[in-house]
């Protein structure tokens, strides 16, 4: 069965997915600047191969960390989070993207980012 959490437990693992986004950033950012680079130049002052594998490396590194936890990765540019939740009696996903200061939004499961809501206070 998957994961279900609720709204404190998804609020409470936020801290630590915000520090990881920064890494998902700085790395998104090396790897686009690598291929402009070597596509550009046929080279890069950020590196070549060895330093794209290792990007790519820890990058899903931390996306695997995250779908362990049961929280679903919709995306890395930007990065947008759901943590499968039940809200009224009604399945729905808990939703965080890159910037925002907290976890403050919603949509029903079947609806996706485009049924967001603002969480009821």
């Amino acid at each position: 069965m998957d994961r279900l959490f609720t709204l404190d437990e998804a609020r409470s693992l936020l801290p630590g997915l915000i520090e990881d986004v920064g890494e998902v950033i700085s790395a998104r950012a090396d790897l686009a600047e690598i291929a402009y680079d070597r596509q550009a130049t046929g080279a890069s002052g950020l590196g070549g191969l060895p330093e794209i594998k290792g990007l790519e490396a820890r990058i899903e590194e931390i996306l695997s960390g995250w779908t362990e936890q049961g929280i679903e990765v919709k995306g890395i540019a930007p990065v947008l989070v759901d943590f499968p939740s039940v809200l009224d009696g009604v399945s729905v996903r808990l939703c965080w993207i890159e910037g925002e200061p907290e976890l403050g939004w919603y949509h029903r499961t079947e609806l996706g980012f485009a049924g967001r809501r603002p969480l009821p206070r």
